[in-house]
């Protein structure tokens, strides 16, 4: 699909490669970036569509890497099962990159039912990949080992999300812990791939506890640990950071603000205190937890109340940031080329000659009005263009 893309030039555009490039013309075709300048290109051979963005501002298409494509949810029975989320539920969002996983029901929903959806994803146009596994072990995968599915599945990038400090894992050891860890860590070096484990962090008081060990205990490098949702508790964050100072590459959650508890760091909130960390820019990235939902529980585990997470609490985010008077190029990596390049999803990311040709495109309020995904649009003036098979 995306060889087939059309030769577009895009004109009189601001670009944020995430970095601030200026005022610049940008031409696309097969799905590739192919010229970035300030001068305008003469194009030879097949008809080129021009379009005038008249100084918008393009930035890379976001990368969401905690997504439940297939539906999260049924902590509080099986009609609390959340649904698949359609296509233009990403790209109104700005999301052209999303990497799906299983969450709490790792029984009832597989990796196999995973993989087909980032499937049914790629044929719509959107660039997906997966995590196998899911909160629990023994761990849900497809060739019977986590080491097997990152080799062997091209969609597998690393392992996740595995619950720790949860009421809802499986309480695994620590020695477990470290099973998974190094069959991701290993994979990724057979593989070339991220060979991440992919964190979900609960609200228990043991916290970031098992990294901290492995850090101290193993020989397993920093890098092997990806820790979600650490804007869940203070307590949390301020471990988090911690770790990212010993190199570990943290990720927030784009919770919506509505659904925020009294302990809880806003998503905007950590992102500020990251900057004002002083720590390296790369070892943050943020996240939506789209298409799960968001139970809160008692001390006796019992649900309260439950929300729903969407990807596009990553758009709001952003426009949040910019709203505050963050600097475009400086919180845009967190969103684009920090999870990108941690997660070696090679061409994204970033807007780059050869790199895919996945972009956002924002107005002056900071809303996301344009998105192109793989040479193609699928979101113009707002409205979707391209929507899904059952949309």
């Amino acid at each position: 699909m995306a060889d087939s893309a059309p030769l577009q030039l895009l004109l009189n555009v601001e670009v944020f490669a995430p970095e601030h490039l200026g005022r610049r013309h940008v031409l696309v075709g097969g799905g590739q970036v192919l010229y970035i300048g300030e001068e305008k290109p003469v194009v030879e051979g097949p008809e080129v569509e021009e379009i005038d963005l008249a100084g918008k501002r393009l930035i890379p298409g976001l990368v969401d890497a905690h997504v439940h494509v297939i539906g999260g949810g049924g902590e509080a029975g099986a009609h609390t099962r959340a649904p698949a989320p359609m296509l233009s539920h990403y790209t109104l969002a700005g999301v052209t990159t999303v990497v799906g996983l299983l969450g709490t029901d790792d029984l009832t929903r597989s990796t196999s039912g995973l993989l087909t959806q980032v499937k049914a994803l790629r044929n719509e146009g959107l660039s997906a990949f997966a995590w196998t596994g899911g909160y629990h072990i023994p761990p849900t995968t497809l060739t019977d080992s986590v080491r097997g599915d990152i080799v062997h599945l091209e969609e597998v990038i690393g392992f996740g999300e595995l619950a720790i400090s949860d009421h809802r894992s499986s309480q695994p050891t620590f020695d477990e812990f470290l099973r998974v860890a190094s069959e991701c860590h290993v994979a990724g070096l057979m593989t070339g791939k991220a060979g991440v484990l992919h964190l979900h962090l609960g609200d228990g008081s043991r916290g970031l506890e098992f990294v901290r060990r492995a850090l101290n205990e193993t020989e397993l490098p920093p890098r092997t640990f990806h820790p979600t949702h650490v804007n869940r508790r203070r307590a949390l964050f301020e471990e988090a950071l911690d770790l990212a100072q010993r190199g570990v590459t943290i990720d927030v959650t784009a919770f919506p603000d509505e659904e925020a508890a009294e302990d809880e760091v806003s998503a905007a909130e950590a992102v500020r205190r990251f900057n004002d960390s002083g720590l390296p820019a790369e070892r943050l990235t943020v996240s939506s937890d789209g298409g799960g939902c968001l139970p809160h529980f008692d001390d006796q585990g019992e649900l309260l109340r439950m929300g729903f997470a969407t990807s596009q609490a990553l758009a709001d985010l952003l426009k949040q940031l910019l709203d505050s008077g963050h600097a475009l190029e400086q919180i845009a990596p967190f969103f684009t080329q920090n999870p990108a390049r941690y997660l070696r999803l090679q061409r994204k990311g970033m807007v780059r000659v050869g790199f895919d040709a996945d972009f956002a495109v924002l107005d002056s309020d900071h809303t996301i009005t344009d998105v192109l995904a793989q040479g193609r649009w699928h979101v113009r003036d707002g409205q979707p263009a391209v929507k899904g098979t059952f949309e």
